[in-house]
C-alpha cells in the first residue's frame, strides 16, 4: 500500500482522486493549499503526490522542486485544468512523472498512478548507499544538492552529458566529478577548450593526423579524441565549435569512429562525452548556428549549475575552505576570518560566481600580508564600495504611502526622530518579508549581517520576533 498526497482545492476532484486511490488499495491524504501540501510532504513520507496548479495561494509549479526534494522524494503527477504546453515543459524539466489535463477519464489517471508507484517500488528495491567523490565541490545548499543528485544519475550511465551554467560556476569541476565516479574513472579525462582552438587547427588537434598530411606534419599524431579512449572527453564551451566541425563530431559520436587528417581508413574509438557551455544552445539552434541533431546527441543528461548568488548559504563554507587551502599553497600560516569579512562576502552578487570569489580571496590574502585575521578592509575596494552602494540604494518595488511622511498638522518632528521611525517601519516590513530568516533578510535589504543586527538592536527588534 502506497501513500498518496492529493493537493487540490476542488472538493469534488479531491473526492474523485481519494476514491480512485482507495480503489487501487492505496492510502490517500488531502491538502487544499500549497502551504499545507508542502508542510505535509516535509513532515510525513509519501510515495506519490497528485498536484493541481491553480491553488488559492499560488501556482503548484512553485513548490514542485521542493516536493521532489522533500524527505521521502515522492513522484509527482500534475493534474490540472490550467495546463498548457509551457506548464507541462516546466513540470517535466523539474522532474514530474506525468502531466494530466482536466477533465480526465478514470483510466487516464489510474494508469499513471499505478506506473509511478511501480517505478518507485522498483527503484527503492534496487536502491543502495551511494558514496560520491565530490572532487572539491563545496556546499550543502538545496540548489547544490540537486546538482549532486544529477551527478549521481550521470555516473551510473554512460550517456552524453551537457553541463550548463554561467561562467565561473564550476562546469569542469562537475564534469570531473562525473568522470571519477563513473566506470571510466581509471582511464583519462581529456579536457578541450573549444573557444581556445582556431578553426584551422581544430580538426588536427581533435582527430589527429598522419605524417605528411599538411606542411609541418613530420610525424603521425593522435588527436585528443583518441587520447580519451576508454575515458571521458570534456568539450568545454561547445557552443564555440564551428558549424563544419559540429557535423564531424556528430558523425564520430554516431559511428564511434573517425578519420584522422591524411589517413585512408577510419579509427574506432570508445569515449564518453561531457560537454559544457554558458550559451543558450536551443536559441543557437533557432538561429541556425548550432546543429539540432548534435544538441540531441550531447544532451542525454543535462546538468544545470546555479549561479553563486542562488546559493549564498554556501559562500561561507567555500570561503573558509579556500582560505585554508590557499594558505597551504602559498606556505603561509592559516589566517583567522572575522564575521564581518564573511558578511561582506555574502553581501556581494558575484557575477563571476565561484571563480570570482576565489580571485577575491586571493587578493584579500595578499592584501592582508602578515595580518593574522581577515577583515573587510582586506577586500578589493570595488567590493567594499559595492556594499556601501547597496545599503544606500532605494529598494525596487517599494510603494510610498502617507505613513512615509509625518502629519504636518502635528508638531513637525526633528529629522532624527523621523529617520528613526522610518527605519523601524522598514525593519518591521523586512522581518515580515523575510519571515525572520537571516539570509533572506540580508539578501532583500542589501545590508551586511552586522549592519542588520546593529539596526535591529537599535530598535529593540529581533529576527525571532513574530511575523
Amino acid at each position: 500500500m502506497a501513500r498518496i498526497l492529493i493537493i487540490d482545492d476542488d472538493p469534488d476532484i479531491c473526492t474523485i482522486l481519494l476514491k480512485l486511490s482507495e480503489g487501487l488499495h492505496h492510502q490517500a491524504f488531502i491538502a487544499h493549499t500549497l502551504a499545507d501540501g508542502l508542510a505535509a510532504a516535509q513532515s510525513q513520507n509519501h510515495d506519490l503526490v497528485l498536484l493541481d496548479l491553480e491553488l488559492p495561494d499560488g501556482n503548484g509549479l512553485q513548490i514542485l522542486p521542493d516536493l521532489l526534494k522533500s524527505p521521502s522524494q515522492p513522484e509527482v503527477i500534475i493534474i490540472t485544468g490550467a495546463g498548457d504546453g509551457r506548464g507541462a515543459e516546466l513540470a517535466f524539466k523539474y522532474g514530474a512523472w506525468d502531466f494530466i489535463p482536466k477533465p480526465f477519464l478514470w483510466e487516464e489517471v489510474s494508469l499513471p498512478i499505478t506506473r509511478a508507484i511501480q517505478y518507485r517500488l522498483e527503484k527503492e528495491a534496487r536502491k543502495g548507499p551511494v558514496t560520491l567523490n565530490r572532487n572539491g565541490i563545496i556546499g550543502k545548499s538545496a540548489a547544490l544538492n540537486g546538482c549532486l543528485d544529477d551527478v549521481v544519475r550521470a555516473c551510473i550511465s554512460d550517456v552524453s552529458v551537457l553541463v550548463t551554467g554561467e561562467s565561473g560556476t564550476g562546469k569542469e569541476l562537475f564534469a570531473r566529478a562525473i568522470h571519477i565516479n563513473s566506470k571510466r574513472a581509471s582511464r583519462r579525462f581529456v579536457p578541450v577548450d573549444c573557444g581556445a582552438l582556431t578553426e584551422t587547427l581544430m580538426e588536427s588537434i581533435l582527430f589527429g593526423h598522419e605524417r605528411g598530411a599538411f606542411t609541418g606534419a613530420f610525424r603521425q599524431t593522435d588527436g585528443l579524441i583518441k587520447q580519451a579512449e576508454g575515458g571521458t572527453l570534456f568539450l568545454d564551451e561547445i557552443g564555440e565549435l564551428p558549424f563544419t566541425m559540429q557535423r564531424t563530431l556528430l558523425r564520430t559520436l554516431q559511428e564511434k569512429s573517425f578519420l584522422p587528417l591524411g589517413a585512408d581508413r577510419e579509427v574506432s574509438v570508445d569515449f564518453r562525452l561531457i560537454a559544457a557551455t554558458n550559451r543558450d544552445l536551443d536559441q543557437m539552434v533557432q538561429k541556425g548556428t548550432f546543429r539540432e541533431d548534435l544538441l540531441f546527441r550531447i544532451k542525454g543528461i543535462e546538468l544545470s549549475l546555479p549561479p553563486l548568488k542562488s546559493r549564498k548559504e554556501d559562500i561561507e563554507e567555500i570561503a573558509l575552505n579556500k582560505i585554508y587551502h590557499l594558505g597551504e599553497q602559498y606556505g603561509n600560516e592559516t589566517k583567522g576570518v572575522s564575521r564581518e569579512f564573511l558578511d561582506a562576502l555574502q553581501a556581494q552578487d558575484w557575477p563571476g560566481n565561484v571563480r570570482e570569489l576565489i580571485n577575491a580571496l586571493e587578493y584579500a590574502l595578499a592584501s592582508a600580508g602578515k595580518d593574522p585575521t581577515l577583515y573587510p578592509k582586506h577586500l578589493h575596494p570595488k567590493y567594499r564600495a559595492g556594499m556601501i552602494q547597496q545599503e544606500k540604494a532605494p529598494k525596487a518595488g517599494r510603494s510610498i504611502d502617507s505613513n512615509d511622511y509625518p502629519d504636518i498638522s502635528e508638531d513637525f518632528p526633528v529629522i532624527s526622530t523621523y529617520r528613526d521611525n522610518a527605519e523601524k517601519r522598514y525593519l518591521q516590513t523586512l522581518l515580515v518579508k523575510s519571515r525572520g530568516d537571516r539570509s533572506s533578510a540580508t539578501r532583500l535589504s542589501g545590508m551586511s549581517q552586522s549592519r542588520l543586527y546593529a539596526l535591529l538592536k537599535k530598535h529593540n527588534l529581533s529576527l525571532s520576533d513574530p511575523v
